[in-house]
């Protein structure tokens, strides 16, 4: 049976815009500034280092958050293989497994406050799927991935 491949496309929710971060910043560096200047002028010079650190600090912190709207990965299950590209910017990785031989693992993290782990495993080696998804967003492409795939060495009726 040749059904056609499905194809699940995941990303991070990055709703700040690169024109909202830049007022975002913009607007946190008025009062800093503002309190280090009017402290500078009193005397406490000091200050100015410790409040340019803080917004390099927060311009550092807005960046890496912007850096995650070119995060993708695809997962590509066919009769025969699974397939997961993982894009970041220019810099791209694929793993295929065996579709057969593929599973589908939730872990629970050893800690409390640490999220589980998604990950698809074969013949030792493994990928791990949406770390940047929610506990539950996890879990539900865990559910619909288990459905698609199947356990081992079992074809699963297609969706």
């Amino acid at each position: 049976m040749n059904a056609a491949p499905v194809c699940i496309e995941i990303c991070p929710n990055c709703s700040l815009s690169v024109r909202g971060a830049q007022l975002f910043f913009a607007s946190a560096c008025i009062v800093p500034c503002g309190v280090a200047a009017f402290l500078a002028l009193r005397g406490f010079w000091p200050v100015l280092p410790f409040a340019g650190l803080e917004l390099l600090l927060l311009g550092w912190a807005l960046q890496r958050s912007l850096e995650r709207r070119f995060h993708r990965q695809t997962i590509v299950v066919t009769d025969a293989d699974v397939s997961i590209e993982s894009r970041e910017r220019s810099r791209c990785a694929q793993v295929v497994f065996p579709r057969h031989w593929a599973q589908v693992k939730l872990r629970r993290s050893a800690a409390r406050l640490h999220p589980s782990r998604l990950t698809i495993e074969s013949h030792g080696r493994q990928c791990e799927l949406g770390s940047f998804l929610t506990e539950e967003e996890r879990r539900g492409l865990a559910l619909r991935l288990q459905r698609v795939i199947g356990r081992v060495n079992e074809s699963p009726s297609w969706p």
